[in-house]
């Protein structure tokens, strides 16, 4: 029967694979409802709406995942609903089922994918692309999405990746751009009342039904011609498709606060990527940091009130046990009341095991009485600060208003706080970069060390260069920009590490840590691409293609060879979609999505880039018209406030109590 267990049968072959935990589930605060939760209506129809949740890698990085987590969380408060969540399975585990001739099942109920009536897949890199169709073709469905039938479930893809969903575009039934709480909740409406409805029309009326809410993107309802030379002419709704807009708007939740998820966060049975309990202090970024698709398609900035967020973190500690609070957000320490929210958590804390943290920290909004407040319970890490750009030059093209100066006083402050230990991420093939540009990496390295040393006196300072490639993605202003090909990045770094290790001074206090230009061509290709990708990603899948993100499964030579004989009949290649600087006029691929940014702005902030003109942050600023607030009907949220956190009692193991002031 359809919602049925297969735990039974799946039970055997946890033995036979690595982590098996991963497969278990039953997590502290998961949810397993009734599969007929909704009930049934007079005539027997269901009214039950379903969905699998899926994040396309391991559980370890997918669990702690906010996107699903929240959108698990807000699907199962409503009763006539539920939600459970799947992963991806690694290969061991992928053989076995294949064998026993078991299908993609989720970890809460263990019920087969293919019975739930949506799959929602939340994709934060484009690497999860081939993981999406092993999930496809495990769970019985079949990868096209022309090729499926009325017991199919909807693919619908969400997550930062969707704001270019083409490559995909064939293997999905419909993308939502934007934030999903809102989203899901019409789109669960939709799927219940034509279910309510007896399923009129089909599978196809139901997509146009999503489709012309003007909120939901459905690929088949769009018809996509090109020019001779490759590009695209036009991207418009298909004949057959009446009453669907020509562009599909971006979802935005304003108010933060009447949506304080997760209340409940998951807590893994197994280790994953991060072992703590995260509240999303602002969502959206104003800084104009043109690499940045995150800060451009998240706008305007929203944030969540101070009592809101200590309510949120007094919950989820109560909820999780973690002895962790991870402050999220693009850039933590801009919320217009940090200084009196991480006093306030750090007071209401002191004396437990409780641990503040902010993952995302601005050089020049660090300052050390911030540094002081989270560190109050004794824990002291390493800082991590990401100046991006290795000189001054290139951060006004990238419009990283960070000055060597700023960086300096910063470690210095550090440092001669106590810490040890700073690390410095940079990005390499940033547009208009030289070699000159990276080679400062290097001094500045240097110049931190010798600036630890001096203000601390201790020769055991120590600093760790990271290097990410950069690549172009899309509703960013460096959209139209030629990425810098694998060869010329691993050349550039080359030259950068050989700096390092040449300095005799400070050389041997210094790390470095880079990864190579061939994961990042991939993800150009994927990031920038067209349907014609379509083509390239089920090939590389039928070549044994899994776990893309992941070093040891990545195969560039797999992606370039599959990439070849997939566009061997059209006049592109890989090379066209990576390293090919785009004109002003070009159709691209994403733009009958809308993210509320005008295209004009985007290109008139394209070509100060390539002055090297900066512009300021709109929220301290006058608008310079992106064109989000209006475009949108949104506008930016922030404080002051004025409200205070007030001490609480805390109850629970190596925790004080404190008695409430009111």
């Amino acid at each position: 029967m359809p919602g049925e267990s297969i735990f039974h049968a799946l039970e055997p072959l946890l033995e036979r694979v690595s982590k098996p935990i991963q497969y278990v589930g039953g997590e502290l605060n998961s949810t397993v409802k009734d599969w007929h939760v909704g009930g049934f209506g007079p005539a027997g129809e269901e009214l039950t709406t379903r969905w699998a949740l899926m994040y396309p890698d391991a559980y370890e990085v997918g669990l702690p995942n906010q996107g699903v987590m929240i959108l698990y969380e807000v699907i199962n408060e409503r009763p006539d609903a539920l939600a459970e969540r799947t992963y991806a399975v690694w290969p061991d585990m992928e053989a076995q089922l294949r064998g026993a001739g078991l299908p993609q099942f989720t970890v809460d109920g263990h019920r087969p994918v293919r019975d739930f009536d949506l799959l929602g897949v939340s994709f934060s890199t484009e690497l999860g692309y081939t993981n999406l169709l092993t999930a496809l073709d495990l769970a019985g469905i079949p990868l096209y999405a022309a090729e499926r039938a009325l017991e199919d479930p909807i693919v619908i893809a969400g997550g930062h990746a969707a704001f270019n969903p083409e490559p995909i575009a064939d293997f999905i039934d419909a993308a939502i751009v934007g934030d999903g709480e809102q989203a899901v909740l019409v789109v669960t409406d939709i799927v219940r009342d034509w279910k309510a409805e007896g399923r009129p029309g089909g599978r196809r009326e139901l997509l146009l039904r999503l489709a012309r809410t003007g909120g939901v993107y459905v690929p088949s309802c769009y018809d996509v011609s090109y020019l001779p030379d490759g590009r695209i002419q036009r991207v418009a709704p298909s004949p057959d498709a009446p009453g669907v807009p020509w562009r599909v708007s971006k979802h935005t939740v304003m108010d933060l606060d009447a949506w304080p998820y997760p209340k409940q966060p998951l807590v893994p049975l197994a280790e994953s990527v991060h072992e703590r309990m995260s509240v999303e202090i602002f969502r959206g970024c104003t800084r104009g940091c043109r690499f940045c698709q995150a800060g451009m398609i998240t706008r305007p900035v929203r944030e969540r009130s101070i009592t809101g967020i200590g309510e949120m973190v007094e919950r989820g500690l109560a909820a999780t046990g973690f002895e962790e609070v991870g402050l999220l957000s693009l850039s933590s320490a801009d919320h217009s009341e940090i200084a009196d929210l991480t006093k306030g958590l750090a007071d209401r804390y002191e004396g437990t095991q409780t641990g503040l943290s902010l993952p995302s920290t601005r050089v020049d909004a660090f300052n050390i009485d911030l540094a002081n407040e989270l560190t109050r319970n004794g824990r002291r890490s390493g800082l991590t600060f990401a100046p991006e750009g290795g000189s001054e030059r290139i951060r006004r093209v990238i419009n990283k208003m960070v000055t060597e100066e700023d960086l300096i006083n910063t470690v210095a402050a550090a440092y001669g706080a106590g810490w040890r230990q700073v690390k410095l991420y940079f990005m390499c093939g940033l547009p208009t970069e030289t070699d000159e540009d990276v080679l400062q990496i290097a001094e500045l390295a240097s110049k931190v060390i010798e600036t630890g040393r001096r203000v601390s006196g201790r020769r055991d300072i120590r600093c760790t260069v990271s290097i990410g490639g950069f690549v172009p993605k899309p509703h960013t202003p460096f959209q139209w920009a030629a990425q810098l090909g694998p060869e010329e990045t691993d050349a550039r770094l080359l030259k950068l590490r050989e700096a390092i290790r040449a300095d005799r001074s400070y050389g041997s206090s210094i790390g470095f840590r880079y990864h190579d230009g061939q994961p990042g061509a991939v993800e150009g290709l994927l990031s920038r691409g067209d349907r014609r990708i379509g083509r390239v990603i089920e090939a590389v899948w039928r070549d044994g293609g899994r776990f893309d993100g992941w070093s040891e499964h990545f195969s560039y030579e797999r992606w370039m060879r599959c990439a070849e004989e997939a566009l061997a009949d059209y006049p592109v290649d890989v090379a066209w979609y990576t390293t090919r600087e785009r004109e002003q006029n070009e159709v691209l691929p994403w733009d009958h999505l809308d993210s509320g940014l005008d295209k004009d702005w985007l290109w008139e902030d394209w070509q100060d880039a390539l002055d090297g003109r900066e512009v300021d942050d709109c929220r301290w600023t006058p608008c310079f018209d992106c064109g989000v607030c209006p475009q949108m009907g949104t506008e930016i949220e922030i404080g002051p406030t004025g409200k205070k956190l007030l001490p609480l009692t805390v109850l629970g193991q190596g925790r004080a109590e404190l008695v409430e002031q009111r």
